[in-house]
């Protein structure tokens, strides 16, 4: 067992922890792919444990269960995905300039600052039932291999994936991510422009499945992720 704490920094509404972050969290304590189900909205600016028990890890703040994971395996095959060019165009119809639940949250908020919050502003692909945008990650995203650190590869497959499903943004009927599967195929290099994109798989009542993808401007799919989301009543 070990202890964490997710900073300000990293929220997505403004008084919990970003989705896929926090999901990240436990993600990285596998070598392969991973489910990772959060039960509560993950706190900020506290303890945390991460422990393990059998094949499961767990994300606590005291005795209150914040997320479990464990191993899974995700054969999904994303669509073909865009252009550099188109997800740099696509950045221009993201919804989330004109209305917005969490315009601070660290992955997709338009009230963040370059440099502090990712700034994915995923936008519809013409033609494509996708949403996508580029990426740069910034140097402080990497590890001492120049490699993008796991829980912002989740990060960048969470809210994309949000977005895909179109959910008019509703104070009173706010839709939180609840899982994601994820998978890391290749190391994610740092110094090099990324694209990621995402689209709708179905819906279910207040469930809304949908999935991503992050690839290198040549097309390679480098992760991969799954998520589940549920609307609040």
């Amino acid at each position: 067992m070990f202890t964490t704490s997710i900073a300000q920094r990293y929220c997505g509404p403004p008084q919990s922890g970003n989705g896929g972050y926090s999901c990240g969290l436990l993600g990285k304590q596998f070598s392969g792919p991973s489910t990772v189900r959060l039960h509560v909205p993950p706190p900020l600016n506290t303890e945390l444990t991460i422990s393990q028990n059998g094949d499961s890890w767990f994300l606590k703040q005291d005795d209150q269960l914040v997320g479990t994971a464990l191993a899974a395996s995700l054969d999904m095959v994303p669509p073909a995905p865009p252009t550099l060019q188109q997800a740099r165009d696509a950045r221009q119809t993201y919804r989330g300039y004109s209305q917005h639940s969490f315009p601070q949250c660290f992955v997709c908020g338009v009230g963040r600052e370059p440099g502090d919050g990712l700034r994915l502003f995923t936008g519809t692909v013409d033609g494509r039932e996708i949403v996508a945008c580029d990426w740069q990650p910034t140097a402080d995203l990497v590890d001492h291999d120049g490699n993008v650190k796991q829980e912002f590869i989740w990060s960048a497959l969470d809210c994309p994936s949000y977005f895909a499903l179109d959910v008019s943004a509703d104070p009173n009927r706010v839709c939180l991510l609840g899982e994601m599967t994820a998978a890391i195929d290749k190391p994610v290099r740092g110094d090099q422009p990324l694209i990621v994109y995402a689209w709708k798989r179905a819906v279910e009542g207040r469930k809304h499945f949908s999935a991503a993808a992050l690839c290198t401007v040549e097309g390679e799919i480098l992760a991969r992720a799954e998520q589940l989301w549920i609307t609040l009543k």
